[in-house]
């Protein structure tokens, strides 16, 4: 009897100090951090929550480095989660999903042709995972690797990966580094840099599928406003190869040098809309590494959000959602279908590395491998 007072006495006390045991504090896009607490070849998976004062809020995931969650407002100041993703750590496993949301990519984002590519007289043979070609590094590439925390605040996070030589077949050791930092002005800004100790070819993106409805359950990408900072692309054929060419997007659908309803021309009688069944292509940018000059716009008239992208890379891949079909169930329970998001994949061009006339991709020993990519957000 006198312990059952004792114990009903401290409850009252803690209660009335403000101490009483609290559930699970969600983000303010309803991820419960526990659910990302996992264990995957021996290493913690966690979640990672960024915030400024303007309230908005970005979520990451050290597995594959991945955007969880973008929270910002739109034109009436109600926030919005902008990107697709899941809302537990193991739906991103690939045995349970092979997904690119929101992953920082390596070591080579986008395709190598057949997974082969000579460098300094030697041939690699990488995995061939995508219609016989290598793709975003092959089936372990490292969006399904865990990614080591070196740095952790409410701004910030750095996260490194050390990838073995050898590693899904590509020479050298490499050590690699993503740093996301949320700004006061509302920017994502992504920096990657590398090292290496052996002659190797690198090309970082971040893969998030971006729907700045807030509301991918009713709102498709298609409804969308889209300007791309270039005058060229790089065709590809029907396994969504580049040919080596490159070609004006004057008089075509490819055409984005002004804001233009993403839905307009997808399905237009086109080759290369048929070869990527729908847009699935790398612009050549005019930005000339300038990561001061908007390379992308998007602008989704429901909610007034704008993304800009700023880039130092020389292409970025636009990826129009072609393959979500509604069989993946996301965040709160909302089936991804066709078309629901836009993937903006600032990049060095596909296959860069059998294309020598290209912007190079190859990283050498005393050499930094650097990239660039800043997510601005604003409403118009």
């Amino acid at each position: 009897m006198t312990r059952n007072i004792l114990t009903l006495a401290l409850a009252a006390a803690l209660a009335i100090a403000g101490c009483t045991p609290k559930t699970a504090t969600l983000t303010k896009s309803g991820l419960d951090p526990k659910d990302f607490e996992a264990e995957r070849n021996g290493k913690k998976t966690a979640l990672y929550t960024l915030t400024n004062e303007a309230g908005m809020e970005v979520c990451i995931t050290n597995f594959g480095g991945r955007l969880v969650s973008v929270m910002v407002p739109d034109r009436d100041g109600e926030f919005k989660d902008v990107i697709l993703g899941f809302d537990n750590v193991k739906d991103y496993f690939p045995e349970n999903n092979q997904t690119d949301f929101g992953a920082s990519i390596g070591r080579y984002a986008n395709r190598i042709k057949d997974g082969r590519f000579t460098l300094d007289g030697v041939e690699y043979q990488l995995p061939q995972n995508n219609y016989g070609h290598c793709l975003h590094g092959g089936p372990e590439g490292w969006q399904y690797q865990v990614y080591d925390v070196l740095e952790a605040d409410s701004s910030h996070l750095k996260l490194e990966m050390v990838s073995p030589d050898g590693d899904s077949g590509f020479p050298g050791k490499v050590t690699a580094h993503v740093t996301f930092t949320l700004t006061e002005d509302n920017k994502i800004d992504i920096r990657y840099d590398a090292v290496t100790d052996a002659p190797t070819i690198i090309n970082m993106t971040n893969h998030a599928y971006f729907n700045l409805s807030g509301d991918p359950a009713n709102h498709s990408i298609c409804e969308d406003s889209l300007r791309i900072n270039a005058v060229e692309f790089t065709p590809v054929d029907s396994t969504f190869m580049t040919s080596g060419e490159i070609v004006t997007v004057k008089g075509s659908p490819m055409d984005f040098t002004k804001m233009t309803l993403i839905g307009q021309r997808i399905d237009a009688d086109y080759d290369q809309l048929r070869n990527g069944k729908g847009y699935d292509h790398n612009w050549v940018l005019k930005t000339n590494g300038d990561d001061t000059v908007p390379a992308v716009e998007l602008y989704c008239p429901a909610t007034g959000i704008l993304l800009q992208e700023y880039t130092d890379e020389p292409g970025v891949q636009v990826y129009s959602g072609n393959f979500l079909d509604g069989t993946v169930t996301g965040k709160k329970g909302v089936a991804y279908g066709l078309r629901t998001a836009i993937c903006l994949e600032s990049q060095k061009y596909p296959d860069t590395p059998n294309k020598p006339e290209w912007p190079s991709a190859v990283l050498r020993p005393g050499e930094t491998y650097g990239s660039h990519c800043v997510f601005a957000f604003s409403v118009k």
